[in-house]
């Protein structure tokens, strides 16, 4: 009997839990992730992986659970992984919950202000459990060296077209390779505008936006705890085994080419500075250097799990600045969907749901 074969187009977080998790369900699956770089080296590289227990909607609200419990059991198998547990003050409004804090995993209470810190007249302060951050990108590399070599990783083999046919899809690399599949997963991060998906993402309405963070020159103490700004949209980070703290802001630079974003701009440095100094004139001060990286955002916010041309082909994205946060509940989606829905029928089951939600997340 011919093995199942399944290609995933990129290798970031999203794409190497997919390959993990269709490597659990499907034990006599071939796959294959294919990555124009190493894995993990686009936007998760870039990520600050802040993963906290919250969603601005029922779904993702599930899926933040979902992910929540995941990366637990995670860093309770291997220890060793990059995941760093990290305390957490939000400054917000009175009723966290009505704000998609989830009660039970975030188990908010009222906190005193951080120290330096002004908190304005309308807002509280809240402590939230069961925060942590990650290095992304060692976290996609230490996945990827687990699965391997169950998994194939074909990394610098930029995919340039996609033939989807009948009964199968030819995957074509700028290397020559040609690496025919029965369903293809695409979680290509920001790059939608590849020539090789290009037209089959276009009726999802993803856009691409530029993701700002700052950097402070200031080592972060053993105890200090990220601080959540709210009504910003904005989190300052411990980030301790860089020795730097970092300033995430919401940037409103929309429709931008990943391969071709600026690095930082007096613009980047004013708006954080502006964003930042409402909290703490002294540590805005502080923000001059930083990171640039994209991300793709969808219309409703949440993330997409879409079958595309029958169902041989599958996307996973457009997680709206959260990849790392929802990636565990992306891939069980995604791999759900390939898993549970033949290709014949796959459009239809789209059309009806199925891409949506799953009785596990």
């Amino acid at each position: 009997m011919t093995r199942r074969a399944v290609a995933v187009v990129g290798a970031g977080i999203v794409g190497c839990l997919i390959a993990r998790e269709l490597a659990e369900a499907s034990q006599d699956a071939a796959i294959t992730v294919l990555d124009r770089d190493l894995a993990g080296s686009g936007t998760s590289r870039r990520s600050a992986g802040l993963s906290l227990a919250r969603g601005a909607t029922p779904r993702t609200r599930r899926m933040s659970a979902f992910s929540h419990r995941y990366y637990a059991g995670l860093a309770a198998a291997d220890p060793r992984l990059p995941i760093y547990p990290v305390g957490a003050k939000v400054i917000g409004p009175a009723d966290l919950t009505a704000a998609g804090y989830l009660a039970d995993l975030a188990d908010p209470r009222p906190a005193p202000a951080p120290p330096g810190i002004t908190v304005p007249g309308d807002q509280r302060v809240w402590e939230l459990a069961g925060c942590h951050y990650a290095d992304v990108y060692v976290l996609a590399q230490a996945i990827a060296a687990k699965l391997r070599p169950r998994v194939r990783f074909a990394e610098s083999a930029e995919v340039t077209g996609l033939t989807v046919g009948q009964d199968e899809v030819t995957v074509h690399c700028a290397t020559g390779e040609r690496l025919v599949a029965d369903q293809v997963v695409l979680a290509p991060g920001p790059w939608l505008a590849a020539p090789a998906w290009r037209d089959l993402l276009s009726p999802l309405g993803l856009r691409v936006k530029k993701i700002v963070a700052m950097h402070l020159e200031r080592r972060p103490l053993p105890g200090d705890q990220v601080i959540i700004f709210e009504a910003d949209d904005a989190f300052l980070l411990p980030v301790r085994h860089r020795g730097h703290w970092l300033f995430s802001y919401t940037a409103a630079h929309w429709d931008v080419d990943p391969d071709a974003v600026p690095g930082l701009c007096p613009g980047d440095l004013a708006a954080a500075r502006d964003c930042l100094g409402r909290y703490s004139a002294e540590l805005a001060d502080a923000c001059d250097t930083g990171r640039v990286c994209c991300d793709a955002y969808s219309p409703a916010r949440e993330p997409v799990v879409a079958a595309l041309a029958g169902g041989r082909v599958v996307f996973a994205g457009g997680a709206s600045g959260s990849g790392y946060r929802f990636a565990p509940a992306i891939a069980a989606q995604a791999v759900a969907l390939l898993t549970s829905t033949a290709p014949a029928r796959a459009s239809t089951a789209a059309s009806e749901g199925v891409t949506d939600d799953h009785q596990h997340v």
